[in-house]
């Protein structure tokens, strides 16, 4: 590439509504010009998790103002966007079906080209715009909707390396708050209660531990974190904080145990890669307990730990116009405008779908 790239990005495929603009300059790194994020959290709190319905209306609410705003922030017109990146997928198909028509209707209207994006890659790549992460890599994602394993060789090129047999981590502590009537979203404040806590006072299990595959199991923990609850009701505040401090030192030595594995399949998979790097994307990335696992367990293989700022972890626009630029400096082609919103939109296509995904395979 001997030009600067720039791309309007468009996120809308959960709870937060976002509008972003980023330059790609020829030496591949990049300038965020303009990121605007707009939370759902009050619409949806009432509730103790997202609803569908209420998340689509507050996209089609916020989303023109968003992309004004994004381009009045980076001081351009939509004339001086070389292209529109919008999430066409995984995600609630109500909320993508706002986000991916605008983006449509964007390009249609000033004869831009789309670039209809996968939200997962959208977090596969943002460590390459922040530290610059060479490829191959691993990225660890756990979120509200994923956790996963995945070996990223190149833009498009992904190896599912392990998932999730039931729920995601996200979900396991948004459950495990509301069990314990704590507020939403449940990770902060499972983590707030948890720094009050024991986490030595419950044994609670840690799913597939020892196990050679690289999945991961949730539903069995939340399981045993209600049946702590119910054996010692009515809980006080200090036996709710012992409880989120066990939870949460339980789900770290899971995490130490899968992802060390992974690691060491890396070294023997790519013994030639010099600063190998494991990268964690996703909401639950912010969780300090989960970080400094992770970190430790990197410095002890000799892995490089790469966590994206925070804002960058959750869902934004900013991944998605990178994951376009990564397309258009590779000279991919754009997407045509009759593409369709994918409410299920695995990284690794040939992956196969686990038991627990049901009928219609894997979510992701």
């Amino acid at each position: 590439m001997t030009s600067k790239l720039r791309i309007l990005g468009i996120e809308t495929s959960c709870d937060e509504t976002a509008a972003a603009v980023v330059t790609r300059l020829p030496d591949g790194s990049a300038v965020t010009e303009a990121d605007v994020v707009l939370s759902q959290l009050d619409e949806h709190s009432a509730y103790g998790g997202v609803v569908p319905e209420i998340a689509a209306r507050a996209h089609v609410d916020a989303l023109d103002t968003l992309i004004e705003e994004a381009l009045t922030r980076a001081g351009i017109t939509l004339a001086e966007v070389d292209a529109i990146a919008a999430t066409s997928g995984p995600g609630l198909i109500g909320g993508l079906l706002v986000g991916l028509m605008t983006g449509k209707a964007i390009a249609r209207a000033t004869d831009k080209p789309l670039y209809a994006v996968n939200h997962l890659e959208g977090h596969a790549l943002t460590a390459r715009l922040t530290d610059g992460v060479p490829f191959p890599y691993l990225m660890l994602l756990v979120s509200g909707g994923h956790t996963q394993l995945v070996l990223v060789k190149g833009v498009g090129k992904y190896e599912r390396w392990g998932t999730t047999i039931d729920d995601a981590l996200g979900e396991a502590f948004d459950k495990t708050a509301k069990l314990l009537g704590l507020p939403y979203p449940g990770g902060p404040a499972v983590e707030r209660a948890a720094a009050k806590g024991d986490p030595k006072r419950f044994a609670f299990p840690r799913p597939l531990v020892g196990e050679a595959r690289l999945d991961f199991s949730f539903s069995g923990l939340k399981t045993a974190v209600r049946q702590a609850a119910e054996g010692i009701a009515p809980v006080t505040e200090q036996d709710i904080a012992d409880i989120c401090a066990s939870f949460q030192h339980a789900i770290s030595r899971t995490l130490r145990d899968r992802i060390g594995r992974g690691l060491q399949r890396f070294k023997e998979t790519f013994p030639d890669v010099a600063e190998p790097a494991l990268v964690v994307a996703g909401g639950v990335a912010a969780n300090k307990e989960v970080r400094q696992t992770l970190d430790t367990l990197c410095a002890e293989h000799h892995f490089r730990f790469v966590a994206p700022p925070h804002h960058l972890c959750t869902d934004n626009a900013v991944m998605i116009a990178w994951a376009g630029l990564e397309r258009m400096a590779l000279g991919m082609p754009a997407d045509d405008l009759t593409v369709a919103p994918r409410s299920r939109w695995p990284l690794d296509q040939g992956a196969k779908a686990l038991l627990a995904y049901g009928k219609r395979g894997a979510k992701a």
